[in-house]
């Protein structure tokens, strides 16, 4: 992806320039045609630098902004409405002091280790020779995925922090109403270096094992989503039920406000797999229509399932098979053709339905807002999905060298050892946090609520 060089040759403009001239000088003195050229060659003008497309630029730098959007405030408000009113504010604060930590940890080491050459480590991590942005100016540029083509690499540097901030961000769902926020912060520091990092090294970066292994992943199943989502199920177990959890009813305290961040996460979502093609070309297209429809699907999914099941149909379905849907389609967005995307979204519908009810009551553990049910499940189920339906027998875009099979393995591959390192670090830091600065609030605080015993604030006042 790192791969450019636009050629600017003036040798033209020198034969146009000099034709008039070379005619007056043959008329009076004649000159033999090739002691001509060998007395007055033409150096070839040196190449220069490719310069950043204007479209293409303005094109991610709105994509990063929709992608700040689904954060703050699309996920702490979607995440706000569903916790009880106690505890509302401290998923707010939670959400943005996390984007605001990771921006730094990014521009400081984040983007130099993600994106940087590791020598012998880059399978795995990048290098330091980036750190705190060194050697990046407003004139570096970034490569798209066409040759000769880039955007300033600031630009890359600012749509890839959205990514990181979000993916962190997204793990407070699962420890919402009981986590410390002293705690919360220092987890978010090391499973943003040990866990993100590495994982979005190995599927992004040139010389990453899962890269050059030919995993798919156009905008973050892998990366994101089931990262996330598991680092959230690890949490939940380490931390523990919430008081009163199976017993005490806890419902969302304002459905309004989820569905606001629902729709918030829905049209940011275009800048985070419509920008993740880096041009504003047909392939942003692509994802863009499949953003819609495999979305769409999912959300009618999940609220004709949960009809059928339950006799009603809830908003909160209608919403969450809509989040759904949008993590299914992330790592396909720009891969697979529509009517593809309408059935992995449909899929996931239903799927993540299942994964937020059975399979949590199966298991037992308390992911207060369902992330791992939801961006998990969903994440795993895109992933393997995308493996079939870039097939272009199916309406994908297709890979050179492509058999079904054999995708799929390396996507399952991809999967499995996502769940492996996000488990390992994850479980790692909670265990180290909690034997070292306490992970979980009093019960005291919990029966509390975190808004006041934490913050000092009421999010409503009556």
């Amino acid at each position: 992806m790192k791969h450019w060089l636009a050629v600017l040759s003036v040798v033209g403009l020198l034969g146009l320039s000099g034709g008039a001239y070379a005619e007056e000088v043959v008329t009076t003195v004649p000159v033999p045609a090739a002691e001509a050229v060998e007395t007055a060659p033409v150096d070839a003008a040196p190449a220069e630098a490719p310069k950043p497309d204007k479209g293409d630029t303005a094109w991610m730098m709105l994509s990063t902004l929709l992608v700040i959007m689904m954060i703050v405030p699309g996920v702490a408000l979607f995440y706000g409405g569903l916790v009880r009113a106690k505890n509302m504010l401290s998923v707010l604060t939670q959400v943005m002091a996390i984007f605001c930590l990771v921006a730094i940890l990014w521009a400081v080491y984040g983007y130099s280790l993600a994106f940087g050459d590791g020598g012998g480590l880059n399978w795995a991590i990048g290098d330091l020779s980036k750190m705190f942005l060194a050697g990046i100016t407003a004139d570096s540029t970034a490569a798209t995925f066409t040759d000769g083509v880039v955007i300033p690499e600031l630009t890359f540097v600012a749509f890839q922090l959205t990514f990181a901030a979000i993916t962190v961000a997204l793990i407070v769902g699962g420890l919402a109403e009981r986590v410390k926020f002293s705690a919360l912060l220092v987890f978010a520091l090391l499973w943003f270096t040990f866990s993100y990092l590495p994982i979005a090294h190995m599927v992004w970066a040139t010389g990453g094992f899962l890269f050059e292994a030919g995993g798919l992943d156009f905008a973050g199943g892998t990366v994101v989503h089931i990262n996330a989502g598991v680092a959230a199920l690890v949490g939940a177990i380490v931390l523990g039920k919430r008081i009163g959890y199976g017993h005490d009813a806890m419902p969302p305290h304002s459905l309004p406000m989820t569905m606001v961040g629902a729709s918030l996460l829905w049209v940011g979502w275009f800048g985070f797999n419509a920008g993740s093609n880096l041009e504003a070309t047909g392939g942003a297209a692509l994802a863009f229509i499949n953003t819609i429809l495999a979305t769409a699907a999912a959300g009618l999914a999940w609220m004709i399932a949960e009809w059928l099941l339950r006799g009603k149909p809830s908003m909160l379905g209608v919403a969450s098979g809509v989040v759904s849907g949008l993590v299914a389609i992330t790592p396909a967005a720009g891969l697979v053709g529509p009517m593809g995307g309408i059935v992995l979204g449909a899929v996931a519908g239903v799927v993540c339905l299942w994964g937020v009810s059975g399979l949590k009551k199966a298991l037992g553990y308390d992911d207060t807002l369902d992330v791992f049910g939801i961006h998990g499940i969903g994440g795993i189920l895109g992933a393997i999905g995308t493996g079939i339906f870039v097939s272009p027998a199916l309406g994908g875009v297709g890979v050179d060298g492509y058999s079904m099979g054999g995708q799929v393995v390396t996507q399952a591959t991809g999967v499995l050892l996502t769940i492996a390192w996000s488990g390992g670090v994850s479980y790692a830091a909670f265990k180290l946090i909690d034997l070292t600065m306490g992970l979980r609030v009093t019960e005291e605080h919990e029966r509390e609520g975190l808004d006041t015993a934490t913050h000092g604030e009421r999010a409503y006042t009556v």
